[in-house]
């Protein structure tokens, strides 16, 4: 049994904060630079290269790389041989959050009631956080925080166990060609195939953790994601939905087992300032 204090954890979260806020994560500079070696468009090579050029300003400076910092998502693997001292497991994540984003100077974007009192918090909190019980003596924490902008484009559809593979391309495709710049592409897509109404979007937003350029494990789903990228890039919204080959950078997807009667199907997009930092206790 490793015992773990509360107060590290709430300072490990606030040092989450910053990382994600401030550092964009190697794989998603990379792709960036990969998308404007191969974009043709002069319009869109310009605004990829002050997508890349934001990003390392921001690591350099340590500054947001957007100014919204959005809703803190955090994806938790504790231990079942891991026990805590000094408190809740979600109290010492909500204080950290609430450090983090204050000493940080981060914007706070959460309000208190979602239709009858959205009066701001203060101090980003409460977090929404998924906890996922494993084995060992580790507890690993991902922070993704998610800006309203790309959050707000996402959608879910039940489809009919009839429904084809080609119909599934169809929606994801649409509903990212169809928000054109609102997401502040090149955007990442996220899609949750299976479970049930809630899973099927919670594989949706895990998905979006998986490190651009490695392919899915399953190869049908590999040749579903190119299908659907293709699709996706072939529309010309482009970079800020301003015109290019670059609209998206990768499509993700989590397939999950469902019920004979089903087939859900959630997307969730994060924009091309897809933020994230992970640590271990």
């Amino acid at each position: 049994m490793k015992t773990l204090h509360y107060n590290d954890i709430a300072t490990k979260v606030a040092g989450l904060c910053c990382k994600a806020a401030y550092d964009l994560p190697d794989d998603v500079l990379a792709a960036l630079e990969n998308a404007l070696a191969s974009e043709q468009t002069d319009r869109a090579r310009s605004l990829l290269k002050q997508c890349v050029s934001n990003a390392r300003l921001a690591s350099e400076k340590q500054m947001p790389i957007c100014q919204d910092t959005g809703f803190a998502v955090f994806f938790v693997d504790l231990g079942q041989d891991v026990h805590i001292e000094g408190g809740l497991l979600v109290d010492a994540i909500n204080e950290g959050v609430a450090k983090g984003y204050t000493e940080g100077y981060l914007r706070k974007s959460i309000v208190k009631d979602p239709l009858y009192d959205r009066t701001n918090t203060g101090n980003n909190t409460p977090p929404v956080i998924h906890i996922n019980l494993v084995a060992g003596d580790k507890l690993h924490i991902t922070l993704a925080p998610k800006g309203a902008g790309s959050e707000n484009i996402s959608a879910f559809h039940m489809f009919k166990p009839a429904n084809t593979e080609e119909d599934i391309i169809d929606f994801v495709a649409k509903t990212v060609i169809e928000a054109n710049g609102n997401p502040c592409p090149p955007t990442i897509v996220g899609v949750g195939i299976g479970g049930t109404f809630e899973k099927a979007a919670l594989c949706a937003k895990q998905a979006l953790l998986r490190p651009l350029g490695q392919h899915n494990s399953d190869k049908k789903y590999a040749k579903l994601e190119q299908k659907i990228l293709d699709r996706i890039n072939a529309s010309g919204v482009g970079p800020q939905g301003l015109g290019g080959s670059t609209t998206s950078l990768a499509v993700h997807i989590k397939p999950y087992p469902c019920h004979i009667a089903s087939l859900p199907v959630a997307v969730n997009i994060n924009c091309h300032a897809a933020r994230h930092a992970s640590a271990e206790l």
